[in-house]
Order: C-alpha cells, then sequence, then structure tokens
C-alpha cells in the first residue's frame, strides 16, 4: 500500500479535527496575507521601476524620454506574456468577475504570478493605469489556487476570492472597511454572517501585512480641514449630476478607444500604435505619467500648479483660468491614455484613473465656483476634491457604498459623509440609467454571464446548459415512412418526442409528437404512405447553444409553455432540455449557492 504524503496527512488531520467553517476562516487570513505580500510586491516594483525611469532619466537628462518609455514598456510586457507567462494576462477585476461568472472560481496558475510580472512594467514605463486591478487579481487567483489546494467547494472558492479582492484594497489604501464592502458591492457578494466574518480576517490580515511593511505610510494622506456647511448640499447635487456626466463620458471613451483596438489584429501593431500614442500623451502632459497618485495628493494639499508646472505650452500658472483649463484637460485626457494603455496590451487597472479624475474634476468644479462670483462664501477646494473621487466612482464602478466609505476612511473621520451620499448617490443613479454595467462588467453584462445580487439571476448564471441536455431522443429523417418510424424509434424509445433531422447534415427540421402519430399508428395501411415530413411540426422554441444564456433558455420554457425543447449548435441538432430537468438542476444550484 503506498505511503500518504504529508499533504495527504494534513487533509486528513484537517478534516478531524477542524470543523469546515474553522478551516474557512483560517484560509481568509492566509489569504489576506498574500493579498497584501502581493500588493507590496507589486507597489515596490512599479515605484522602483518609476524611480529609475522618471526620476532619473528624465529629470536628469531629457524630458523626450517620456516619448520612448510607453513603446518600450508594451514591448517588454509583449515579450512577456509570449514567452514567459505563455498566456494573455486580462484586466485583473473583469477576469476575477469571469472566474467567478463562469468558471466556478476557478483561476488558472499563471494568474498568480502573470499581473505581478507584467503590471509594474505598464505602469513604471507610464502606461496610465492602476495597480489595484493587478493587485486584486494576483490575491484572487492565490486565494483561488489556495481554495483548490485543500478541495474546497464552488460557493467557498467563490468568497475566498472575494476575501482576497478584500484583502488586496485593505492593504493598498489601508481602508478595510472600504474593502470589505468593496468585494460585497463589486463581486455580488450575498452579505451574511458567514461571508462576512472570512471578509473582516482577509481584509484585517492584509492591512496588518501592509502596516508590517509599509508602516503609516499612506496612498492617498488626506486630513480634513473644512467641515460640511449645509448651505453647501445644492453645490454637492451639482457635482453628482457633473460627476455623472463625466462617467458616462469616461464608460464611452474607454469602450470606443477598445472597439478600435479590437480591430487590429497584429498584437505587434498594437504595442506600436498604442506606445506612440502613449508616448505623444505623457511628452505633452506629464501628469498622465503612470498612477497619478503625486497630482492627487498636490490638489488635496492646494498645490494645482506643482501638479502642472511641466505643461508643454509654459502657460502661466498664476491665471487660475488657466489652471482651471489644464485641469479640465486632465480630465479629458486621462481616460484616453487608460484606455490606450488597455488596448495596447498593458496590464493594469481602471481604479487609480478613475480617483485621478475625480479628484481633478471636483476641484475643477470647486474652482469654477469660487471664482465665477456665483456665491460670497468659497467653498472648500480640498473638501470637493474629495467627494469629488468619490462620485466618479460612484459612476464609473457603479460601487456607490464603497465610493463613499473609501473617502470616508481615507480622510481618518465621517465629516464628509452627508456630501458623499449625496454625490454618490446622484452620480449613481444618473449613469446606472445611461450606462446599465460598470466598466468592470461591461462585457459580461452584454454576453448575460454576470452575476448579480438578483438570486435567480445569479442561479441561472451558474448554470451550465451542457448539464441539462438530454440526448437518449430517437432520431427519424424526413423521409422515414411511419412504419419505420413505429419500429425504429416508437417501440425503441421512452420518450413521447422524435427529432427529425436532415440524413447526413444533421440539421433539425423539425419534431414528431407521439401525440401526432397515435391515431394512425396501428393502422398498417398507412405505414408505407405516410412520412416522417407529411406529420412533424416546428418546434414551440429552440434552444441555441452558441447564444442562449440559461435567463433566456428559461424564459423561452415559460413563453413555449413547453416541457421539452430542441437544442441545435451550428444549426445542427444536439438534444433536448426538459423543464423538469432544467428545474432540479436550478433547485440544487440554488441549495449550493446559499449554503
Amino acid at each position: 500500500m503506498p505511503k500518504k504524503t504529508f499533504f495527504k496527512k494534513l487533509l486528513i488531520w484537517r478534516a478531524k479535527y477542524i470543523s469546515h467553517k474553522q478551516f474557512v476562516y483560517l484560509l481568509s487570513i492566509v489569504i489576506g496575507f498574500t493579498s497584501g505580500v502581493g500588493a507590496v510586491v507589486l507597489k515596490n516594483l512599479t515605484h522602483f521601476i518609476q524611480h529609475l525611469l522618471e526620476g532619473n532619466l528624465v529629470q536628469y537628462y531629457h524630458h523626450a524620454f517620456y516619448f520612448l518609455f510607453p513603446i518600450i514598456g508594451f514591448t517588454l510586457v509583449y515579450f512577456i506574456m509570449k514567452y514567459v507567462v505563455r498566456h494573455k494576462v486580462s484586466h485583473g477585476i473583469p477576469s476575477t468577475l469571469l472566474a467567478i461568472s463562469k468558471r466556478k472560481g476557478i483561476m488558472k496558475r499563471y494568474q498568480m504570478f502573470g499581473s505581478i510580472l507584467t503590471a509594474p512594467i505598464t505602469i513604471g514605463f507610464g502606461g496610465s493605469v492602476g495597480l489595484e486591478g493587478p493587485t486584486v487579481a494576483t490575491g484572487a487567483a492565490l486565494g483561488s489556487n489556495i481554495s483548490r489546494l485543500f478541495h474546497m467547494n464552488q460557493t467557498t472558492r467563490n468568497l475566498l476570492v472575494s476575501c482576497a479582492a478584500a484583502g488586496a484594497m485593505s492593504s493598498i489604501f489601508k481602508a478595510p472597511i472600504a474593502a470589505i464592502i468593496f468585494a460585497i458591492e463589486v463581486f455580488s457578494l450575498d452579505l451574511t454572517i458567514a461571508s462576512l466574518l472570512p471578509l473582516l480576517l482577509a481584509s484585517l490580515s492584509a492591512i496588518l501585512t501592509s502596516f508590517f511593511f509599509f508602516g503609516d505610510d499612506v496612498l492617498l494622506p488626506f486630513q480634513l480641514e473644512d467641515k460640511f456647511d449645509v448651505a453647501d448640499a445644492p453645490l454637492y447635487m451639482m457635482l453628482g449630476v457633473t460627476a455623472s456626466l463625466v462617467s458616462i463620458y469616461f464608460t464611452d471613451i474607454y469602450e470606443r478607444v477598445q472597439k478600435i483596438f479590437d480591430k487590429v489584429k497584429s498584437p505587434a501593431k498594437r504595442v506600436v500604435f498604442g506606445g506612440i500614442a502613449i508616448g505623444i500623451l505623457i511628452y505633452f502632459i506629464p501628469p498622465l505619467y503612470g498612477e497619478g497618485f503625486d497630482v492627487i495628493n498636490n490638489l488635496v494639499a492646494g498645490n494645482p500648479e506643482k501638479a502642472l508646472e511641466n505643461n508643454f505650452l509654459d502657460m502661466d500658472l498664476s491665471n487660475i483660468w488657466v489652471v482651471i483649463l489644464l485641469l479640465a484637460g486632465l480630465v479629458v485626457f486621462k481616460i484616453i491614455a487608460s484606455a490606450i494603455t488597455f488596448g495596447a496590451g498593458g496590464v493594469g487597472g481602471i481604479f487609480a484613473p478613475t480617483l485621478f479624475m475625480g479628484s481633478i474634476m471636483g476641484n475643477c468644479m470647486a474652482k469654477i465656483i469660487n471664482n465665477s462670483g456665483l456665491i460670497s462664501t468659497p467653498v472648500s477646494e480640498s473638501n470637493f476634491t474629495l467627494v469629488g473621487m468619490a462620485g466618479l466612482l460612484a459612476g464609473v464602478l457603479q460601487a456607490p457604498l464603497t465610493a463613499i466609505f473609501l473617502i470616508a476612511e481615507l480622510t481618518g473621520g465621517y465629516d464628509l459623509f452627508i456630501p458623499l451620499m449625496i454625490t454618490a448617490a446622484i452620480s449613481f443613479s444618473i449613469t446606472k440609467y445611461f450606462v446599465p454595467h460598470s466598466v468592470y462588467t461591461m462585457e459580461l453584462g452584454r454576453k448575460g454571464e454576470l452575476i448579480t445580487h438578483d438570486k435567480d439571476h445569479a442561479v441561472l448564471t451558474l448554470m451550465d446548459i451542457n448539464t441539462v441536455i438530454e440526448t437518449n431522443f430517437k432520431k427519424v429523417t424526413p423521409n422515414m415512412t411511419l412504419g419505420d418510424i413505429v419500429h425504429k424509434a416508437v417501440i425503441k424509445s421512452n420518450r413521447n418526442i422524435f427529432p427529425v433531422v436532415e440524413d447526413k447534415s444533421n440539421k433539425l427540421k423539425g419534431i414528431i409528437l407521439l401525440d401526432d402519430i397515435r391515431p394512425i399508428m396501428f393502422d398498417q395501411s398507412l405505414h408505407d404512405e405516410v412520412k416522417a415530413k407529411e406529420v412533424m411540426q416546428n418546434p414551440p422554441a429552440i434552444i441555441n447553444m452558441e447564444t442562449d444564456k440559461m435567463t433566456v433558455i428559461m424564459k423561452k420554457f415559460q413563453d413555449s409553455n413547453a416541457w421539452n425543447l430542441p437544442v441545435v449548435k451550428h444549426g445542427e441538432y444536439v438534444g433536448f432540455i426538459s423543464k423538469s430537468k432544467l428545474l432540479t438542476a436550478y433547485r440544487r444550484k440554488l441549495i449550493n449557492l446559499t449554503h
């Protein structure tokens, strides 16, 4: 008898002495730690590359290096994907959502290190994206593979993937509550005690890891100075409306640029075109280089001139309207730069560009209000900068609670809670009306593969069509006689429905119900005269394996009132789905999802 390995012994010991719930708690702590370490590695690598390039070459040699960096960076990323990772490294959070929605929480092993190798080079060499998405993807892949290692079921895997996402956000921003809300809101996780405690443990483990490596350093070190004045409420409502308009612009430009790059089939051409485009943008607009948190911190500190001092026209920054114009330009061009970075094959996240644009939008609006003579008492520019970030997060990511709690935690207090709620609610509501899906969920939502908080829809999305197709139906051909149908199909089948298919192509032509032929099947004189094509009928509906999702299939059963519907793929007959089997599978999946 072969000896048990140490790992098998560990699994047996765990099953005997540690309950499933306790073990999930333990794994959530481990996954929080690994997510924290992943965040540390990504951040340090990126900052090292940025310091090496922007801090030395640009500062001490020549500004023209801005033009060269992106092409070099995208080329390196392309070769790393092709020869080292050997897979395309997808955008962080959408790839994690896809794993939860369609892959039962399973993420490939290369996703554990793919983003670590490619995201720092993308951003370090000037890619105008953020580290949050890659950090979440790295942590989520670690969480998925750790849960698979210990044979966790699908529900637990999804929970641990969400724990990794919470851990990543907690570690990056040192905002543990916002991180938990982010996991619940973005990953559509059901909020129960069973899911809340693992999320809390993962978030706590990650933030302690971040404190261990970075100490008290905070990515966005804000100190709230101005309190909320209730008289400013209408102005924050205006900010919410403005945030929704910018959110719609953000999503539209992002999608348009992605479609342009999708038409370019050659990866080499995408690298060259994208690299040149980003190079031109950051050569003329240096604040677009990388994540842009330095720009945000300068705005909050009241030093916009420092963020804009390298403007290529050498414009007079003592003129406030010049400053407003340049800031508005950053809002317009940041998403273009971010979308081009993704299109060119760069790896990063959309979270940082959203914060960047939101902060500038808020600051810009406050400056316009204060210098237009519309009000006698000036509004707080730093507060508008902070609330602007929440407004755009609520609109672009369609995660209003994450936006509110993130800014509240970053400012170290809840004095801005009311304006945050006003702006986030308005921005989210208006954006959601015009743009049904966030940037993260756009592609999945369009395909009907998106997990949502709607339990029925979530269960249907998780179901696999292949598991409910039945193939034990006797096929007949259009020219088969009634006698052959009786002897070769009816007698040999225990089903009361028969698909009529072309003999060679297997194309579905119709169906014959036993009720259709029962009145004539015992009349021997008709056995050679009546053919299948004369008694067949069109099915009440046809299920297309290529295009129909489970939600569509369920609607077809509901609309047709049928008990069995045929399934085709490329027009060829595959089998049938019965309503009873579909409902049984649905009930089973619902039980698995809620336990």
